[in-house]
C-alpha cells in the first residue's frame, strides 16, 4: 500500500478510472453481547469452488450496484485458488435453494481473520438478517486462535455498511483511497450496475 501524501485539495482522475475511501477495521474480540443466530430457514452451505460462474452470479447478486469487482476480474485460476484454499472458508446464505447472501473468512495472515466479503442480496437489506450471519461469522472466526478479525468497507458502499461494522464491534483503525478502473467500461460490470456512481465515458 503507498502512502498518500498530498497537498490538500481536488486532484482529477485520468478517464475510465474510479475513486473511493476505504475505512479498515478490526476487532480484537469476540463483542461482550448476546450473540444472533440465523432465523428458522435459513443456513450457510459452503461454496463450492469448482462452480465459478455460480459464484459470480451470487458474488454480482449482492455487490453490483455497490461496486464490488474484484472477483469479477479475477481470472479462474486464482479464483479457484481462492475459494479452494484450506484458510478460506467462503459461504452463500441461503433460504432453501434462495441465494440471500455471501461470507467469506480468510486466515491465510498469521493470528488474523478477515472478513473478506460480507453482503446479503438488495431485497433483504434492512430486515435484520445481515446481524444474525454477521454474528455467525463472528462466532466462527474465533473459534480460530486468532489475535484481531479485520475488515473494510468503503464508499462505494451501502450507506449502512459502516455503521452496521461498528455496532458489530469492529473499530476503525485507518482510511485509504482506493483508484481503479470503472469495470463498467471494461465489460467486468453491466452498464446500468451502481447507478449512483456516475458513469464517465472515455
Amino acid at each position: 500500500m503507498t502512502l498518500l501524501d498530498l497537498p490538500n485539495g481536488y486532484y482529477e482522475l485520468p478517464p475510465g478510472k474510479l475513486a473511493n475511501v476505504a475505512t479498515f477495521l478490526e476487532m480484537t474480540a469476540l463483542p461482550d453481547r448476546d450473540l444472533k443466530s440465523l432465523p428458522i430457514g435459513y443456513r450457510l452451505q459452503k461454496i463450492d469452488a469448482h462452480n465459478l460462474a455460480q459464484y459470480r452470479v451470487w458474488y454480482a447478486a449482492v455487490g453490483e450496484d455497490v461496486m464490488w469487482f474484484s472477483r469479477m476480474i479475477m481470472p479462474d485460476e486464482q479464483l479457484y485458488a481462492q475459494l479452494s484454499h484450506p484458510d478460506v472458508f467462503s459461504f452463500a446464505l441461503m433460504e432453501g435453494d434462495v441465494f440471500c447472501g455471501l461470507l467469506e473468512l480468510d486466515f491465510k495472515a498469521v493470528n488474523t481473520c478477515e472478513l473478506t466479503f460480507f453482503g446479503v442480496v438488495p431485497t433483504k437489506i434492512g430486515s435484520g438478517l445481515g446481524r444474525g450471519m454477521m454474528d455467525e461469522a463472528l462466532r466462527l472466526a474465533f473459534t480460530k486462535s486468532i489475535e484481531r478479525l479485520i475488515v473494510h468497507t468503503c464508499t462505494f458502499d451501502h450507506p449502512a455498511a459502516l455503521p452496521f461494522y461498528i455496532r458489530s464491534g469492529f473499530k476503525p483503525i485507518s482510511m485509504s483511497v482506493e483508484v481503479h478502473d470503472d469495470p463498467r467500461l471494461t465489460g467486468k460490470a453491466r452498464p446500468e450496475s451502481s447507478p449512483q456512481i456516475p458513469l464517465l465515458r472515455r
